[in-house]
């Protein structure tokens, strides 16, 4: 089932860039109060996606789980 939802990751730590195993995900910029419209983002074929809100660049990873992030700490995860 953790198949169906789309990964979604933040960049509250404020790094340049966020490795991640997913190509198509949600932006959320910071955890609320401070998050910025939630936007879906697809790589299509590409290694890496900016963020058109925060200017995060996302940098896939094929080695990492689809929900995964590098640094971990920019997963949002429903206990983050």
């Amino acid at each position: 089932m953790a198949d169906l939802i789309v990964p979604h990751f933040h960049n509250d730590p404020g790094v340049p860039v966020i490795e991640i195993g997913a190509r198509e995900f949600m932006c959320v910029g910071a955890r609320s109060p401070f998050d910025h419209p939630h936007v879906f983002l697809d790589m299509g074929d590409d290694n890496e996606i900016i963020c058109p809100y925060c200017s995060t660049l996302y940098r896939h990873d094929p080695a990492l789980d689809p929900h995964a992030a590098r640094p971990e700490a920019c997963a949002l995860t429903e206990t983050a």
